[in-house]
């Protein structure tokens, strides 16, 4: 009988707890959200800051995942305008030479071993594909048919640029665009590093046919939010005891957060909420990684 019973309030506390996280909304990754709905002590106004925030963070999100596109498609048009007005004789030959000028400075890209190397130039990368598209749509080669039979000589890269401008992003421009001849141009490759290897960094993607479907797929993850960004929820909150907000936090290929972020941006949070915060990084497997608990600083409240 006292088994039953136990099995009972096990079971109990188990449906008690879906039920607050079903009624909170949990997970939930927007966390501002969270905080704006749900935050126990936030007077009306501060509700409205973080809805404010909110709505700007929201709106500039998409930015982040077509920077190369933007970028390059500004570049690009403004070259290709440039140019046809000088074909034309409507800008003198100074003017041209201006403009080369400060559209070199701005397409620069500095080579992996230069001290001001820190990725690919937004600008310069979207750029190259571009104009790349444009060769292959009007003047393509064997390789270029092979490997973009949709497009390979179709005559009218103005409308294969439109379609590509609306429909894709950088993660996914990449992956369908990055063409062999371009990753020659520009000396793409991959290396591997892992600190758990004691044979220092190998070169794991060269130019054969693999190892430009391997460059073009790393590239493009580099610029897939789903693999940049930290997945970061909010699982639960202790509404029966301590009122705790916990958050947690899914690796990928065990990338944990930076430890001072992490302590700061969770300080932020905790002042938000009132209470304290505990952030856990699990990886694949669930296995914990790590495990953060702050608590809410005391602030002085105006008179």
């Amino acid at each position: 009988m006292a088994n039953r019973s136990d099995r009972t309030c096990k079971t109990g506390a188990v449906v008690s707890v879906e039920r607050r996280r079903t009624l909170l909304g949990l997970p939930q990754e927007n966390i501002l959200y969270f905080l704006e709905k749900s935050a126990p002590r936030l007077q009306p106004w501060q509700r409205e800051i973080l809805r404010v925030v909110r709505h700007i963070a929201q709106y500039f999100y998409p930015q982040s995942q077509t920077k190369v596109m933007n970028e390059g498609t500004a570049t690009y048009v403004h070259y290709r305008i440039m140019s046809r007005l000088h074909q034309q004789g409507r800008i003198s030959d100074g003017n041209f030479l201006e403009f080369l000028q400060s559209h070199t400075n701005v397409v620069f890209q500095p080579e992996f071993d230069d001290r001001r190397f820190s990725g690919f130039n937004p600008y310069a990368l979207g750029f190259a594909m571009m104009q790349d598209i444009e060769r292959i749509v009007t003047s393509p080669d064997d390789e270029d048919r092979e490997w973009f039979p949709q497009i390979a000589g179709t005559g009218d890269p103005m409308a294969v640029l439109r379609d590509v401008w609306a429909n894709y992003r950088d993660e996914s421009f990449i992956t369908q665009f990055l063409s062999p001849r371009l990753m020659r141009r520009l000396r793409m490759f991959h290396l591997h590093d892992d600190p758990a290897e004691t044979a220092g960094i190998r070169v794991d993607a060269i130019h054969d046919e693999r190892g430009y479907r391997r460059v073009r797929r790393e590239l493009a993850r580099q610029y897939d939010v789903g693999f940049i960004d930290a997945n970061i929820e909010v699982v639960d909150v202790d509404l029966a005891g301590d009122r705790r907000l916990m958050l947690r936090h899914t690796t990928v290929k065990g990338a944990q957060l930076n430890e001072v972020d992490a302590r700061r941006v969770l300080q932020h949070l905790a002042d938000l909420w009132s209470y304290d915060v505990s952030l856990v990084e699990v990886d694949g497997t669930d296995k914990v990684l790590k495990e953060y608990v702050v608590s809410p600083r005391a602030l002085a409240v105006a008179a």
